[in-house]
């Protein structure tokens, strides 16, 4: 028997699945006979060599029961091979366009971006043009289309459209395998800034809930509490401003699934501040009298968006083994909105 993981489809709404990879899972059928692991996958996947496999098993791209192996390892009956390699080429041109960038860091490996809220990361179904893939092609003409990583040059992580903050981009294949291995095995350092509705109690600790598409609409990841479906994710959460109605909190990604941080706080029951699609955009705490909703609602124009800012990231330069750490200031829409609530909360 044969389960493969699905690639969650790209697109503005693509919030956190860090690692560009092609996903697969393998279940040795219980009959399985005992097979080297490189066959047993090259029978199994279309378009891979040996070599290719072999070097995935070797950069730890390849777990058995969730363990690494070596690639002498015989497939046993029942076994689950987990792979997940770069995504495999598509026929993607991307147009370059003349687009600002605003960049914070850059050498002859990588660079780092920080991403203004509305921009979309790489081009997918609705938004072809106007991405940040589409102003690297312009502003790196000579950046090279990386092997597995066709039609969106450089990724190896990706955050929303209306998710402002910091991208590492790789300029080379050495520094993107470098990078992709340090997302897979979750050692890349991220924080996010994120205004919530009410205040998290405690306020500081772990969210260990799966995630995963919605069943009822695909647009829309869930959290499945009993594990049974969905992908293991991990946030660390703290309390960095108690605003009564709102507060400021600090999260950790360990792991980095789709709209994790958005579907982790909504589960928690505190959803991110004007966050349309997890229901941020309502009222959820506070009184129903005209006055305070009219301030509601004058800081959700003031901030149209969900209220999420990929703040810090730090990670092992790939080629000089230095750890790089940075930092982007809050947007001023994220700034002006935590004024208003502080003020509010001062003075009500």
């Amino acid at each position: 028997m044969i389960e493969e993981d699905e690639i969650p489809p790209g697109g503005q709404e693509q919030e956190e699945d860090d690692s560009l990879f092609e996903h697969h899972r393998f279940v040795a059928d219980r009959k399985q006979a005992l097979l080297r692991i490189d066959k047993f996958l090259q029978a199994r996947m279309a378009n891979v060599t040996r070599t290719k496999v072999q070097n995935g098993i070797h950069d730890g791209f390849v777990k058995v029961n969730d363990k690494d192996v070596k690639p002498n390892y015989k497939v046993h009956p029942n076994d689950v091979v987990t792979v997940s390699f770069p995504e495999p080429p598509r026929d993607t041109e991307v147009a370059p366009e003349n687009i600002p960038l605003n960049i914070v860091f850059e050498d002859e490996h990588l660079l780092i971006v920080d991403k203004a809220a509305g921009m979309v990361v790489h081009p997918a179904y609705q938004n072809w043009s106007g991405t940040l893939v589409n102003a690297l092609v312009y502003h790196f003409q000579n950046l090279p289309e990386m092997k597995g990583n066709a039609g969106r040059p450089g990724l190896v992580h990706r955050i929303d459209k209306d998710t402002s903050g910091l991208l590492v981009i790789a300029k080379d294949e050495a520094t993107l395998s470098g990078l992709a291995r340090q997302f897979f095995h979750h050692t890349i350092e991220r924080t996010y800034n994120a205004l919530v509705w009410g205040v998290p109690e405690p306020p500081a600790g772990t969210i260990n809930v799966n995630v995963g598409r919605s069943l009822k609409d695909r647009r829309i990841t869930t959290s499945f509490p009993d594990g049974t479906m969905g992908r293991h994710a991990i946030t660390h959460y703290s309390l960095l401003k108690d605003l009564r109605y709102v507060s400021l909190v600090e999260c950790k990604l360990e792991t980095g699934r789709t709209h994790q941080i958005r579907a982790h706080m909504k589960y928690l029951g505190h959803p991110l501040f004007n966050d349309a699609m997890y229901g941020g955009d309502q009222v959820l705490k506070g009184t129903t009298f005209s006055k305070y909703k009219q301030f509601v609602d004058n800081c959700f124009k003031l901030m149209p968006r969900q209220a999420l800012h990929a703040k810090t990231l730090g990670f092992n330069h790939p080629i000089t083994k230095q750890f790089m750490q940075f930092e982007s200031p809050l947007p001023q829409d994220f700034v002006d909105v935590l004024e208003k609530w502080e003020h509010y909360v001062k003075f009500n």
